[in-house]
């Protein structure tokens, strides 16, 4: 089930929050788990019972790990320590065997199988449950963080469930760790004002999502139905800036309906962008981009490995690790992978020396990022490597061949989108945030968030495109 959608908006969401409003404080983890489960079961009726199984296992591996053995003190110690290692080795290998099985495993069949020149793995063909990877990094952390005892207490079994299917953030984050939201599951309440600013807040990022990232997707979906090969090069550059725009709006307008449903139900979620295109670096992009991804990966992949603190190499070794791990999570193709690589390869640069020379002159880094942020989305958006090749050479001015998408049609797509690309340049800037928060409780912003709820249904009632893109990570 859609955020950005009239089952959502007019069935699923007033059921739920009567009935989540009318219960006990004490009972509303049990009508969120109830309600999240079947928020995942409309669009993924099988794959529900995968989700449950992982929460089960989960929550009994993290009881056995704080199960007290009798015995002397040194010798529980002992068994206490062992405890939690095997705890800890069974979740990752259950959590990660998952996630590999259902995610990377025809990836990397297909790739031995290409290499031997002969089927040596077969190909399950399974498809890719929603979100897997949102909520398997959280029951992850949660292991992780109960083994290195920042988690004292196990969690109840209707908390754990509740942290892991909290459908705000279930099939496409912020990714949270339980430590954050530890206190609100245990304990929390839902005043007016908690409705009120949550309700903007949803209504804020489902304008995002339907009058930004699904209308410029049109235009990029009109660049790759003409072909990669037959675009020029003023052509690429349009298609790949309204790629950037989709993909910023579609994740950010989710992220803050997430933001605003966390709120209605009485929970602070994280913030998981801070206006990534008003950076100065690759570096300070990557600060403000998907920031719960990129902080999970830094505190238990970055970090155990060493991070910064043995020596250049060792660190530009680490950074490799994470980036090449975070395009693979992204997607289970060699793209995905070169996507990684190539942010590894401009983080490296900027921090063997760029970096310090971009903080001097503000103009030139962002005009370097806005330059090369592009044309890491086509890496990332084109899977089909000789596509990807004619896209990216066309945006270099190396012509492929085939019928040129040239000026007369760049112009007409420019007179057509142009108003729309305005919008998703002036949305892209820090202003509007500051103007919501400043109008946000006045009669002219309601009247204007009233103007935006009521556009954005009549959209989606009218059928218009509305995926999600980040829900196939």
């Amino acid at each position: 089930m859609l955020f950005s959608s009239v089952e959502f908006l007019f069935r699923f969401l007033p059921i739920f929050m009567i009935l989540y409003l009318l219960v006990r404080a004490k009972y509303r983890n049990i009508i969120l788990v109830a309600g999240s489960l079947i928020f995942y079961g409309v669009g993924e009726p099988y794959y529900v019972l995968l989700l449950i199984f992982s929460i089960l296992v989960n929550y009994a591996l993290c009881r056995y790990r704080f199960w007290e053995p009798k015995g002397p003190r040194t010798k529980r110690k002992r068994q206490a320590d062992r405890r939690r290692k095997r705890a800890l080795a069974i979740a990752l290998l259950f959590d990660l065997g998952i996630l590999f099985t259902f995610k990377y495993w025809d990836f990397a069949a297909g790739t031995i199988n290409r290499l031997a020149g002969r089927e040596y793995a077969p190909l399950l063909s399974l498809a890719l449950p929603l979100g897997i990877s949102f909520y398997m990094f959280q029951m992850i952390s949660c292991q992780i963080d109960c083994y290195r005892g920042t988690i004292k207490q196990p969690p109840g079994p209707i908390e754990f469930a509740a942290y892991v299917s909290m459908f705000p953030q279930l099939v496409a984050g912020p990714i949270v760790r339980y430590g954050e939201i530890k206190e609100q599951m245990r304990e929390r309440r839902v005043q007016a004002g908690d409705l009120e600013n949550g309700l903007k807040l949803f209504t804020a990022g489902l304008g995002l999502k339907v009058l930004l990232a699904n209308q410029i997707g049109t235009l990029w979906d009109t660049m790759m139905t003409a072909g990669a090969g037959n675009l020029s090069p003023a052509a690429a550059w349009l298609g790949a800036a309204a790629y950037s725009f989709q993909i910023y709006f579609d994740f950010w307008g989710y992220s803050v309906m997430a933001m605003g449903l966390g709120r209605m139900i009485g929970f602070r979620l994280p913030r998981n962008f801070e206006n990534p295109y008003a950076s100065k670096s690759i570096s300070d992009f990557w600060r403000r981009w998907h920031m719960t991804l990129g902080s999970w990966f830094k505190e238990y992949v970055y970090i155990p490995l060493g991070g910064n603190r043995k020596g250049r190499v060792r660190t530009l070794c680490n950074l490799l690790a994470v980036w090449t791990l975070t395009g693979l999570w992204h997607g289970a193709a060699w793209n995905f992978v070169l996507w990684g690589v190539s942010f590894f390869l401009l983080l490296a640069i900027e921090k063997l020396g760029l970096g310090r020379r971009l903080e001097r002159t503000k103009i030139l880094g962002h005009v370097y990022t806005l330059v090369l942020i592009p044309v890491t989305w086509v890496i990332f958006a084109v899977t089909d490597w000789e596509q990807l090749g004619a896209y990216l050479g066309n945006m270099l001015g190396i012509h492929s061949g085939g019928a040129m998408v040239g000026t007369a049609q760049v112009m007409r797509y420019l007179r057509e989108y142009g108003i729309l690309l305005a919008a998703c340049v002036l949305f892209a800037t820090p202003y509007p945030v500051r103007w919501y928060h400043k109008w946000k409780d006045r009669w002219f912003g309601l009247l204007i968030l009233l103007l935006i709820f009521w556009l954005s249904v009549r959209e989606l009632i009218a059928g218009s495109s509305n995926p999600f893109l980040y829900f196939r990570f």
